[in-house]
């Protein structure tokens, strides 16, 4: 008998008779300044896959989805999905979890499962007629918000820009990206930091993120060249898989260390955690399920550790809401900002925080009927009972 547990609460006594599945890819968006890190980009666009629910009652539940990836979801999740109807959801669960181990629970599948968890509780919530942030007992509708971008490309003029338009909106936290020419410009790193230091004033957290481009070495000069200008974090400096690196650099840094957005299972978080990351940073769209992205938002809140959530902005707001005051969103403004053309209703920024509208499960609307007259939908994949082959798990007891 596999010795894992599985605790779902509230979900998991929801049962879920689905009839119809849909991914739909969107078109492009373009970025609002193109976009590039320490070792990807420039991204000039983004674009977003919806994946649909159907339940035989016409209820609908929907989230984002990893579309490049299909086949996972095809040959091991809607098969089971599709042909598992009557089953508590704390049954229905561990079979899709223990279907796709053959893809590994440390890569894409992973994602893909917490991707499905997170529509089918959009479903949960709208039938119910709450919102995704009531269901999982929060009591806010905002969640603190911080600004980020600072590309490496950026020219000092668009650095300049971007920041004054995070101070516009009332951010007290702001991020850039480190790590230039793959992590080789180091001299410049440290100067682009300083002049983004001088534009937002003292009273302004910063924090830099190099998404993992640097030794152990080169992290420490880049903060030794910085460490006067108070660096609210150090986000990934280094491999996020090199935890003796981690925590070598942990214990030399003067600045606390952030990690988790590269991590596709909550059991690596208690991992970063000995390692001493002082910063938590789970994307709810990367981890196997809603759950265990509130099990690192406990484990954080439990520990002391700050904590945030990336990703696509929009759906980490409702979810971020149920945690600490002190839990932030990162709005990656440059791509995340033109999603707004998809969507009909979503959270909006207001003072430095996502305000959540009052809908129901996720508070987010795809504009489906725009997307169609403006033939924004660019790709479409049904599937239904009676179209995908059932697939019977082996069973232990």
């Amino acid at each position: 008998m596999s010795q894992i547990t599985f605790t779902l609460n509230p979900i998991g006594d929801e049962v879920f008779n689905i009839k119809k599945i849909s991914v739909r890819t969107l078109a492009d968006v373009p970025a609002v300044t193109p976009f590039q890190d320490s070792s990807m980009g420039p991204f000039r666009s983004y674009n977003m896959s919806l994946l649909t629910f159907e339940d035989e009652d016409g209820n609908i539940g929907e989230g984002p989805v990893t579309a490049g990836y299909i086949h996972i979801l095809q040959n091991c999740i809607f098969p089971q999905l599709l042909h598992s109807g009557g089953l508590r959801y704390e049954i229905l669960y561990p079979r899709l979890y223990w279907a796709i181990r053959n893809e590994g629970f440390r890569g894409p599948a992973s994602s893909l499962l917490g991707q499905v968890d997170l529509a089918l509780h959009d479903l949960a919530c709208r039938r119910k007629g709450v919102s995704i942030q009531q269901y999982l007992h929060g009591v806010r509708n905002h969640a603190r918000a911080y600004g980020s971008g600072g590309g490496t490309n950026y020219s000092l003029a668009q650095l300049e820009k971007e920041m004054s338009h995070f101070l516009d909106l009332g951010f007290s936290c702001v991020k850039m990206k480190v790590g230039m020419h793959f992590g080789k410009n180091i001299r410049e790193d440290i100067e682009r930091v300083r002049f983004v230091r001088k534009l937002i004033g003292k009273d302004i957290r910063l924090a830099v993120d190099a998404n993992q481009i640097w030794t152990v070495m080169e992290a420490m000069a880049f903060m030794r060249g910085v460490e006067d200008q108070d660096i609210a974090w150090l986000e990934e400096p280094v491999h996020s898989a090199a935890l003796s690196e981690i925590a070598q650099l942990s214990a030399l840094s003067p600045v606390g260390l952030s990690f988790g957005e590269s991590e596709k299972s909550a059991k690596v978080f208690p991992e970063l955690k000995k390692a001493g990351v002082a910063h938590l940073q789970p994307a709810p769209t990367h981890l196997a399920s809603v759950r265990e992205w509130m099990d690192v938002r406990d484990l954080a809140e439990k520990s002391g550790l700050a904590f945030s959530s990336g990703g696509y902005s929009h759906y980490a707001a409702a979810l971020v809401s149920t945690a600490s005051d002190g839990a932030m969103v990162e709005f990656l403004y440059p791509l995340m900002d033109g999603l707004r053309e998809y969507f009909a209703e979503h959270p909006f920024v207001e003072n430095g925080s996502f305000v959540l509208p009052d809908v129901s499960g996720i508070p987010i609307r795809i504009d489906w009927d725009r997307l169609q007259r403006k033939n924004k939908i660019v790709g479409r994949k049904t599937w239904t009972v009676n179209e995908v082959g059932n697939y019977t798990p082996m069973v232990t007891s």
